[in-house]
């Protein structure tokens, strides 16, 4: 990470800059459109093409005094059971593999997801890759209906909401052959609205066809610290009413396509520099400040109609003096969320299997204590069997009012309802294949990335690359895990990119944190190369990535470096060596391939910085300001 400057050098920083800167089964609403260019939406899709939250039958006086109703058929345990979002392992709801079923055993006391909903009336189920249930399209949408057809077995027949959280770049879920999107600090380079909107309404529509309904993206944390260990490229930026635009964009795009889209980390975890799920953050921005920081996005997505707002595990004292983590603080979520804001739609918590949630208090009084601060779905507890049982309990001993959680399933039941769930919950294969990875959204796709794509240092002219003069290419640097386990790696992918356009790539692994036999090697394997690229993955001050980029540059070869997560490597890479210097936000191969393209000259560098680039011997002084991009 680059030094950590103070969080007043920060929010100054970001003012100055600020300154200058589906499917078949289900009934859509009547008189929505799917939005141009994009494959007919899935049923329960939201709101006008414009991207305008409908009046909508789901809160009509007639569809709530009938919501109403079947509350008041439910038994206490059903009620108690659709607060819940729980992860389940497998990839089928019935006969998951022998591992998945013992897993189960171990963690929630049921072999499959069908048990699982019969057992606990569980209202909403997540889906995680090492969770194993993201195999495949087809696959995902057996295992949605699967879980749907458990529900709807149950007392009381209730669909379920299915999310996952697909915010795309280095956080994604549900991988090729389904369409992969740039992350959001790419899309905050790309600088479109447009494009923000079209690639929520692809992924959208893809994610409802494989009957998955409420996705936890996008991310409307403000990123104001470059050494944020939890968000960074997952936000738009660091200048709030950019980022605002951005997620209110992505809101519309991801309604209109088909799903309940989340903004998440209320009331803002932009300014940390503790990850909240090892840890608990404290956020000392002022009252004054995060209205200033913090605040706009949220505002925005509630505008623009947002189905669900996900709470942060971190401390915010200029907005709870109790110091209670914002999840379980009636002053941040009543007080400022509901009240202040406005905001009436699902508040759900961040998963409360992170540490940030657990510092304070024990697991039994944590989704208690989040219910009483005003939480409506509680996500994915530690033990659900603790969780369960102590909100059972306390509605039983009178610490939580019946009518307080009635509350809560009505909105609940209201977003269901939204989604078209209560008509028809089902998704088709027939679907899965006109929707999902068409080949005109893959096209949108490597469009959208070709404009986030930027340019941040270009000595001596060296880019674009030639094939005459520099054909041979040696693509070496880190290769992190494929974030939805289906792409990559890194070098592979860059190689490939580049023989592709006509050059000669070789790939040559040499990690994040290289070995001098490495570094060696990937020296000796440069020396009858035209030149090198460097995928670099956020280096420090003693990097041994450093090292390489230097070692490299010595040979008196061009070196282009690519960050493939934060922008903010260039800082320290500044006495290198390199000749050239773009950043590509993600490392998954929609950005990738666009970086190679934009390298050699198949492309123009079209992105800008969305956040400020500090020096590294000088973390007062801005090396590249926001809105810093170069052009040939």
């Amino acid at each position: 990470m680059p030094h950590r400057t103070s969080r007043r050098t920060l929010l100054t920083v970001t003012a100055a800059t600020a300154a200058v800167a589906v499917t078949g089964g289900v009934a859509a609403p009547a008189g929505v459109a799917a939005p141009a260019g994009v494959a007919s939406p899935a049923a329960g899709a939201q709101g006008a093409a414009r991207g305008e939250r409908p009046a909508g039958h789901h809160r009509s006086a007639a569809t709530t005094k009938r919501l109403k109703r079947l509350i008041s058929r439910m038994s206490l345990e059903e009620k108690v059971g659709q607060l819940f979002v729980m992860r389940v392992y497998g990839h089928s709801a019935t006969a998951p593999d022998q591992a998945d079923i013992d897993a189960n055993l171990a963690q929630i006391g049921v072999r499959t997801a069908a048990e699982l909903i019969a057992k606990y009336h569980v209202g909403g189920i997540i889906y995680f890759v090492w969770a194993h249930n993201t195999r495949d399209p087809h696959q995902i949408a057996d295992l949605s209906n699967g879980i749907q057809r458990a529900g709807l077995a149950g007392p009381t027949p209730l669909p379920l909401i299915v999310s996952t959280d697909q915010e795309h770049g280095i956080v994604c879920r549900v991988g090729e052959p389904a369409t992969l999107m740039p992350g959001a600090m790419a899309l905050g380079a790309g600088g479109s609205r447009s494009d923000a909107r079209r690639a929520g309404q692809i992924a959208g529509a893809e994610l409802a066809a494989l009957g998955i309904n409420q996705n936890y993206a996008p991310d409307a944390d403000v990123n104001v610290n470059p050494a944020n260990p939890v968000i960074g490229v997952r936000s738009f930026g660091s200048d709030p009413r950019s980022v605002a635009g951005m997620v209110a964009a992505q809101v519309k795009g991801y309604q209109t396509g088909g799903v309940a889209a989340t903004i998440k980390h209320f009331p803002g975890h932009g300014d940390t520099s503790t990850d909240s799920h090892t840890g608990l953050p404290a956020i000392t921005h002022t009252r004054e400040e995060w209205a200033e920081l913090d605040a706009p996005p949220f505002r925005a997505a509630i505008a623009a109609g947002i189905d669900s707002i996900m709470t942060a595990h971190i401390v915010v004292p200029a907005l709870d003096p109790s110091e209670d983590p914002a999840t379980l603080s009636r002053p941040i979520l009543t007080g400022v969320l509901r009240e202040e804001l406005g905001y009436d739609g699902v508040v759900v918590t961040d998963a409360l299997d992170m540490e940030g949630v657990r510092t304070k208090y024990g697991d039994e009084r944590v989704p208690v204590l989040a219910l009483k601060a005003g939480v409506d779905q509680l996500l994915n507890p530690p033990n659900l069997a603790v969780a369960w049982n102590a909100v059972l309990a306390a509605v039983k001993s009178g610490e939580l009012g019946e009518d307080r959680i009635d509350e809560s399933i009505l909105r609940i039941l209201r977003l269901k309802t939204k989604l078209g769930l209560f008509d028809d919950p089902f998704v088709s294969h027939k679907d899965v294949d006109r929707v999902v990875g068409t080949r005109a959204h893959l096209a949108a796709a490597d469009r959208i990335a070709e404009r986030t794509t930027t340019l941040l240092a270009n000595d001596g002219a060296v880019l674009p690359l030639s094939r005459r003069s520099h054909k041979k290419l040696l693509v070496v640097g880190a290769d992190p895990a494929s974030p939805s386990g289906t792409t990559g790696p890194p070098t592979t992918t860059l190689a490939t990119a580049f023989t592709e356009l006509g050059f000669t790539a070789t790939a040559l692994s040499t990690g994040t944190a290289p070995t001098r036999a490495k570094i060696d090697e990937a020296v000796a394997a440069a020396r009858d190369k035209d030149a090198v690229v460097v995928g670099t993955y956020n280096v420090s001050a003693t990097s041994s990535q450093r090292t390489l980029v230097s070692a490299l540059a010595a040979t008196g070869i061009p070196v282009i470096t690519i960050a493939i997560r934060n922008p903010y490597d260039i800082a320290q890479l500044a006495d290198t060596g390199f000749a050239a210097s773009l950043a590509a936000y993600s490392w998954t191969d929609v950005e990738l391939r666009a970086a190679a393209r934009v390298v050699a000259g198949h492309a123009r560098p079209r992105g800008t910085l969305p956040v400020p680039v500090q020096r590294a011997d000088d973390p007062a002084r801005v090396l590249y300001p926001v809105g810093h991009g170069l052009r040939y």
